[in-house]
């Protein structure tokens, strides 16, 4: 299954629910306006996604590639090596960044429009020129289903509309392949946005299972839980 970070930063996902895409509509009740969304650039090039800026828009987003990370004395979770995310990002099947300009970034007050020399600022904009301000990406095995994994858009930028851009770009990329079967692991928080953008309950009714342990297991520290590891065959 995937799993998930938060679409609204500062927070770990809890009480996870599956949620399968379908392409349904969203009721009525979650069809809110949003404020205007900024000019961005999206990018699905693996080229163009900077593992240290990747892991400073985690510490931005309060968001961990690690389903159990250590959490900080500030209450705030700890980086993810770089390293491991270089890794991460060369086993994703699908990879989407979004890059703003730095101006907006650090100037762009929570009830800005569009419009004027603001958005002259903005033009022309590239990965390059631009700061990654939105990411997500997907596993899959290329050709019967995807897991959607660590969504997420820095706090200032949220409620516009980009979340929603990132999963409408990963689901498209997807079935391009003829993937449809693409999961999703949220808490109870992101359960409107993902069902907002077409993804629903399992017709199946599957549940989320964690391995936990099996006879003579080892035991690792995988941040703040015990992991559970399988001792190795003797051939």
């Amino acid at each position: 299954m995937a799993f998930v970070g938060s679409i609204h930063g500062g927070s770990l996902p809890s009480k996870p629910q599956t949620l399968i895409f379908n392409n349904q509509k969203p009721s009525i009740h979650h069809r809110q306006r949003r404020r205007p969304t900024p000019p961005i650039f999206i990018s699905t090039s693996f080229s163009d996604v900077n593992p240290i800026h990747l892991r400073d828009l985690c510490t931005t987003c309060n968001h961990s590639f690690h389903r159990f990370p250590n959490i900080l004395p500030d209450g705030r979770v700890e980086p993810v090596d770089v390293d491991k995310l270089r890794v991460a990002l060369s086993h994703s099947s699908v990879v989407v960044s979004v890059f703003a300009r730095p101006e907006l970034v650090t100037s762009l007050p929570e009830n800005s429009t569009t419009g004027g020399d603001w958005y002259r600022r903005m033009i022309p904009l590239t990965p390059i020129s631009g700061e990654l301000v939105g990411f997500g990406r997907a596993v899959s095995d290329n050709a019967l289903t995807a897991s959607i994994y660590d969504v997420m858009v820095i706090p200032p930028l949220q409620g516009r509309g980009i979340g929603r851009m990132i999963l409408q770009r990963i689901i498209r990329l997807l079935t391009s392949k003829g993937i449809y079967d693409i999961a999703a692991l949220c808490s109870d928080q992101e359960m409107s946005f993902f069902k907002a953008c077409g993804f629903g309950d399992d017709v199946l009714g599957s549940t989320t299972m964690m391995y936990c342990r099996s006879g003579n297991d080892m035991v690792v520290n995988a941040g703040r839980k015990l992991l559970m590891v399988p001792p190795l065959r003797k051939l």
